[in-house]
């Protein structure tokens, strides 16, 4: 279910019969013909225990179930939106940057220690991210949300990417973390700096940037 970018900001999905698609309760903005929205008790494709997984994990922001025949534009408080598209690959993202999703797409949750160990554990507590953050896997569209657009940055075997943690957004791929420690110039000269931190990603893949450091 492709979604069409109607700016920076809103995008419009098609949605058929026989067909369901998630987003995140409030997103929708407007829609045409027979559309249903109903919160998503069920815990999306993961079902119960898909639910009760993201919910311990402090990943269970609330999911309408989008049914029926129409078109329906989805936005959120005004943050840019960048479309995803899945070709039986994993998308790592945090829960409460997900704006709407195709419903085909498999849900999960994924300890963040795992990539990285214990660097993967100091990650969620420097950056304020959950230790756990939301998989979607198989073929679909993902619309996610970040401040001042996003731009993806290809991961490969020889060329491992460092990212800000704070503007870090999602990446997909075969792709591994960790948390490193550098000193730039700024502290040098006795300015803190954020980017003492920084998030390497190495492996096949890519991440997506947004261009700020605030979080939604």
């Amino acid at each position: 279910m492709p979604f069409r970018e109607i700016n920076s900001k809103m995008v419009e999905a098609q949605v058929l019969p026989g067909q369901r698609m998630y987003s995140q309760r409030g997103a929708m903005l407007a829609y045409k013909g027979d559309v249903s929205f109903t919160p998503d008790i069920q815990g999306g494709q993961g079902g119960v225990m898909g639910m009760i997984g993201r919910r311990v994990a402090d990943e269970a922001t609330p999911l309408m179930s989008v049914e029926g025949a129409g078109t329906v534009m989805f936005g959120h408080g005004g943050h840019h939106i960048q479309v995803i598209n899945l070709a039986g690959d994993t998308l790592y993202v945090e829960a409460d940057r997900l704006l709407a999703f195709d419903g085909t797409l498999q849900q999960g949750t994924m300890f963040m220690g795992s990539q990285g160990g214990v660097m993967g554990m100091v990650r969620g507590q420097v950056t304020g991210q959950g230790l756990f953050t939301t998989t979607l896997k198989g073929h679909g569209a993902v619309a996610v949300m970040a401040h001042g657009g996003v731009i993806e940055l290809p991961i490969t075997p020889q060329r491992p990417v460092h990212v800000d943690p704070q503007a870090y957004v999602a990446h997909h791929g075969d792709v591994r973390n960790k948390l490193s420690t550098a000193l730039g110039w700024r502290d040098m000269v006795g300015r803190g700096s954020g980017e003492a931190f920084q998030l390497e990603l190495s492996g096949n893949g890519a991440v997506y940037v947004q261009a700020s450091e605030e979080k939604l």
